[in-house]
């Protein structure tokens, strides 16, 4: 009976497997997703698949990512963007070209039924990105910051652990939440690659539209297991620089 989350996937389809089985995951398992399943890897159909038949199964939360949202405003409204495509959209655009009406329509119901956000009876909220509202996620002006913002893990990264709660300068968006798990922007940015916690906030983006491994982790024990590298698992693919 775990709650665990996973990270950024990127049409990793062959990681997401290597981590479900590492983790011994079970259908009695919690899976909370934090989004970005597409883009970068060959097999971001395949990912969406994967999760809307997982979703049958077991309790699975799939948060919107920012390249979800991208992805289903190219199926469903045949919006191009250039920026996307060097961004690990033309990996996915050619992936579609062989899946069928029928399931780019199921598709389509799964991006546009994820959540922008979760939070879980002790009070752990789950995001793709951040918020910037100081008062909380359900007072946000603008949803795009569910799956854009970077300056929650930003601050995070430059909290001064010798700050106090009743500090003037304590960031407030800090004291809304028990726990705070984000994905968005890789951790080895800053040269790691395993889930890095600043303040509250955790980020389970290991790297995986890169060069670095995806990631699972309860969130009760912190115990986690990693796949191996992307670019090792699909060696004849460029993937994102």
């Amino acid at each position: 009976m775990r709650t665990l989350v996973i990270g950024d996937i990127h049409g990793g389809l062959r990681a997401l497997h290597q981590i479900m089985e590492r983790a011994k995951v079970t259908t009695k398992d919690t899976l909370i997703f934090l989004g970005d399943y597409v883009d970068g890897w060959s097999q971001s159909p395949q990912v969406i698949d994967y999760l809307i038949d997982l979703q049958e199964k077991q309790n699975c939360i799939c948060i919107r990512g920012n390249h979800d949202d991208l992805l289903l405003e190219w199926l469903d409204e045949n919006k191009d963007n250039l920026l996307w495509y060097k961004h690990g959209g033309e990996a996915t655009v050619t992936a579609y070209e062989s899946v069928s009406l029928e399931t780019k329509k199921k598709h389509i119901e799964f991006l546009k039924a994820l959540q922008n956000y979760h939070l879980d009876d002790k009070h752990r909220l789950y995001v793709h990105a951040g918020f910037t509202n100081v008062n909380g996620v359900h007072y946000e002006y603008f949803p795009g910051q569910f799956y854009w913002d970077r300056t929650l893990w930003e601050t995070a990264l430059s909290f001064d652990t010798r700050m106090q709660r009743d500090d003037l300068f304590y960031p407030k968006r800090f004291t809304l939440y028990h726990e705070v798990f984000i994905g968005h922007t890789p951790v080895t940015r800053i040269g790691e690659t395993t889930p890095v916690q600043k303040a509250n906030i955790w980020n389970v983006d290991t790297g995986a539209a890169f060069k670095g491994p995806l990631t699972i982790m309860d969130v009760d024990t912190k115990e986690f297991w990693q796949s191996e590298p992307l670019n090792q698992l699909y060696f004849d693919e460029k993937g994102r620089n």
